[in-house]
């Protein structure tokens, strides 16, 4: 028995060309924009500062950061450490490096 497909069904809308409000529509915006701000029920909201806000973005899984290349100076014996780890010492002391700022400005 052959099983009978949906088509696809493509559909753009113009933002310059919106297509008119319903009467329902209309009327749930005019009574939205007569609503005082002290009315906002914003019991569904955690309390934040504006630091914090920030803090709880999501950052994007394909975000990489910049790289700098740096000539620094580090004793021996941690030079000496991070390389007994084996392959990617340069990568452990940037993710260690990393996790002392985000505790530091408390982003952890």
């Amino acid at each position: 028995m052959k099983v009978k497909k949906e088509p696809i069904v493509n559909f753009e809308l113009d933002p310059n060309h919106l297509p008119p409000l319903t009467a329902e529509q209309q009327a749930e915006l005019n009574a939205l924009a007569q609503m005082s701000d002290a009315n906002i029920d914003y019991s569904d909201i955690p309390k934040t500062t504006g630091n914090e806000v920030w803090g709880l973005a999501a950052h994007s899984p394909f975000h990489k950061p910049v790289k700098q290349q740096l000539t620094a100076r580090i004793d021996a014996d941690v030079v000496v450490w991070l390389k007994s780890k084996g392959r990617g010492y340069q990568s452990r002391m940037n993710a260690i490096l990393r996790n002392a700022m985000l505790n530091e400005l408390g982003r952890k």
